[in-house]
């Protein structure tokens, strides 16, 4: 839904995994092969996909000061289950914070979440303020206070609404 460019670093795999299905349709591109393989999720395990995704929107909507869309498992304590590991490459000294196994999506999250805190842009990614939308998109404006995935879609209707809101009054 968004014209914006995808989230710096480790977290397009966020933005991209929280924009697997559209609330507004309820098409979720994790029910095919091709959106499951896109993510590397096993067939069986689709609904700790669909938790997970769950948990990032909801801290993604607090990004953006926004109210949970419904109760979810602590994103934390999911990523709990994910252990890392500090590498330090032998070339300049440089370390990361790595998955211990990186084939599960719940690892490479964690990963993502981690590389992000170190990086200070993990409280640009943010959920769109729309009810029928929470669209992942990535804040890039200068003051970090952007409300909606798309101005030209999203904003505009909230615009309206409002506007027509206060002509009904």
């Amino acid at each position: 839904m968004s014209e914006r460019s995808p989230a710096p670093g480790g977290l397009d795999l966020v933005q991209a995994l929280v924009n697997t299905v559209d609330l507004e349709s309820g098409a979720d591109s994790l029910d095919t092969a091709e959106g499951r393989t896109r993510f590397g999720i096993a067939e069986g395990g689709v609904e700790e996909a669909r938790e997970l995704r769950e948990s990032l929107r909801v801290a993604l909507l607090a990004h953006a000061g926004h109210p949970a869309h419904r109760a979810v498992t602590p994103l934390g304590e999911l990523l709990a289950a994910a252990p890392l590991v500090l590498t330090v490459a032998a070339s300049d000294g440089s370390a990361a914070l790595a998955p211990a196994d990186p084939r599960p999506l719940l690892s490479r999250v964690a990963a993502a979440v981690a590389e992000s805190l170190i990086a200070g842009t993990w409280m640009r990614l943010k959920a769109c303020e729309a009810a029928d939308c929470h669209w992942a998109y990535y804040d890039r404006s200068p003051a970090g206070r952007g409300r909606w995935c798309s101005m030209q879609v999203c904003g505009a209707r909230a615009k309206m609404r409002r506007y027509r809101g206060k002509a009904a009054s």
